[in-house]
């Protein structure tokens, strides 16, 4: 069963777009994964684990291309009379993890510039950062999926 004819630009679309969401699915996952056992670490040993993440910046990269591709194939879809509903999901639900990040997560990161500080409301601040990042993998635990459907024929 092919599951991709590559006649079209939809269809590379397609690929490229389930490829950029499931990369911004990495970082994601890894936070999601991670939270449980990051929760009950000290103060001093939340700064040094979250040394872990420095770089992870770069994924910006990712899932701005992630958006792009999206978009772009969302409106190719529907110029082409093809179901869009998928990618249109998928792509609220990437535009989504932004919105959480630049609301709860960022500020974080500012107020404890990076990490590499602890303020006196840490673990609330931890709490609300660790939490942000775990909403945004189910978002693009959903964006991924939302895309094989769309792509399965």
């Amino acid at each position: 069963m092919i599951l991709f004819r590559f006649n079209s630009m939809t269809h590379w679309l397609r690929i490229v777009s389930l490829v950029l969401a499931s990369l911004a699915l990495v970082p994601a996952g890894a936070h999601l994964f991670s939270l449980a056992s990051k929760m009950r670490l000290s103060g001093e040993d939340y700064l040094a684990a979250q040394r872990a993440y420095d770089g992870w910046n770069l994924f910006a990269f990712i899932v701005v291309g992630a958006i792009a591709a999206l978009l772009w194939l969302s409106m190719a879809l529907y110029r082409a009379g093809e179901p869009a509903i998928p990618a249109i999901a998928a792509l609220a639900c990437i535009v989504a993890t932004q919105a959480i990040f630049w609301t709860f997560t960022f500020p974080a990161n500012q107020a404890t510039d990076n990490w590499t500080l602890l303020p006196e409301n840490w673990t609330q601040l931890r709490r609300g950062w660790e939490y942000s990042h775990a909403i945004s993998a189910v978002f693009n635990f959903f964006a991924v999926c939302l895309l094989a459907i769309g792509n399965a024929k």
